[in-house]
């Protein structure tokens, strides 16, 4: 436990202290709110659709919990080239809690940048319900968790530091836009709405988008959690299986 708890905090320290990376990674959520918030708004309103803000914005919270969690894993390529994960792998605990502690950081890194999102979404015109927060807090938590964990299993059998974001861009991109995040996804044609229904990251901003904007739920609070949580936990065990055939 002591090991987790000390690969946790180091996450936090490593990213806390870079305040360009902080800044820089507010930036592409910050332009899809005001863009595309304010840009799409009355086209989307004419249309029957409402307030896009309102619609838009746990799209882009769970985008900037997303993108965050997944580049986490860059970190382990990082340390494999300059040695911090060799002495990290041959200290006498188990690899399991060493995946966990870098998870959990990595998780708690985009967490709380998903939070600013949140914050910043709420300045600038976002009125969400707050009587379902513990449980849009609870998705937030899942999605980061998960992502996180992806970044993590790819990194741990990838070793070229610039090849890392372009798989993952190849990965997320896909995964994002098609989530619904942007879109609703009723009424899209068959095929689209197969890849969306296997996407996980779209039941995390269905139920992360019915818990802050009530009455927008498309597949339901518990096949939201049920599915976002299986693929969560699959990836964790993925993830552990290949960290732990790191080679030091």
């Amino acid at each position: 436990m002591s090991t987790i708890y000390i690969l946790w905090l180091r996450q936090l320290k490593r990213y806390f202290r870079s305040k360009a990376r902080m800044i820089g990674s507010i930036g592409q959520p910050v332009l899809f709110l005001v863009a595309l918030g304010f840009g799409f708004g009355p086209i989307f309103q004419r249309a029957g659709g409402g307030n896009y803000l309102e619609f838009l914005a746990p799209g882009v919270i769970a985008m900037g919990i997303l993108f965050t969690a997944v580049f986490m894993g860059i970190e382990i390529i990082w340390d494999k080239q300059f040695g911090f994960l060799k002495e990290t792998l041959v200290a006498p605990v188990s690899r399991m809690s060493i995946m966990l502690g870098r998870t959990l950081g990595g998780a708690t890194v985009a967490l709380a940048q998903g939070i600013l999102v949140f914050l910043i979404a709420w300045a600038i015109g976002f009125r969400p319900s707050f009587s379902l927060f513990l449980v849009a807090f609870v998705f937030m938590i899942m999605i980061a968790v998960l992502f996180t964990g992806i970044g993590t299993a790819i990194a741990s059998v990838v070793d070229d530091m610039q090849g890392f974001p372009l798989i993952m861009n190849f990965l997320v991109m896909p995964t994002f836009f098609l989530s619904g995040a942007l879109f609703p996804l009723r009424g899209l044609p068959e095929a689209i709405t197969i890849v969306a229904r296997l996407d996980p990251l779209s039941y995390g901003i269905d139920g992360l988008r019915a818990a802050l904007v009530p009455g927008s739920l498309q597949f339901g609070f518990w096949m939201d959690f049920w599915v976002l949580g299986g693929f969560t936990l699959f990836i964790l065990l993925v993830g552990a299986y290949l960290f732990s055939k790191i080679e030091i």
